[in-house]
């Protein structure tokens, strides 16, 4: 029941998209020197055009934990599912919203 309201959910938001389009995606995890580095190749595979000037960085207020805001460039609902598929799964990222 609850991954047939899901499923529904998701077919209506993906109606609001307007593709392409830039598409906020927020990713944490443990305060690593290079975590924002790594989420960038990972995005990068998925988006050509991405790059590190595309990505707002913020620590926790004990710095350890950091808050990454990356803008894609979104030109499928497809692309995106594999974008968040391919953070979630990093074993560096704690959350993908």
């Amino acid at each position: 029941m609850l991954k047939d309201q899901l499923v529904q959910a998701a077919c209506r938001a993906d109606n609001l998209i307007e593709y392409p389009s830039d598409f906020p995606i927020k990713i944490m995890g443990a305060a690593h020197d290079n975590f924002a580095a790594t989420v960038v190749e990972v995005i990068v595979a998925h988006d050509p055009e991405f790059h590190a000037g595309k990505i707002t960085v913020r620590a926790s207020s004990k710095g350890n934990y950091l808050g990454l805001t990356a803008i894609v460039r979104a030109t499928s609902r497809e692309q995106l599912d594999n974008i968040y598929i391919a953070l979630s799964s990093h074993p560096m990222v704690k959350v993908v919203l």
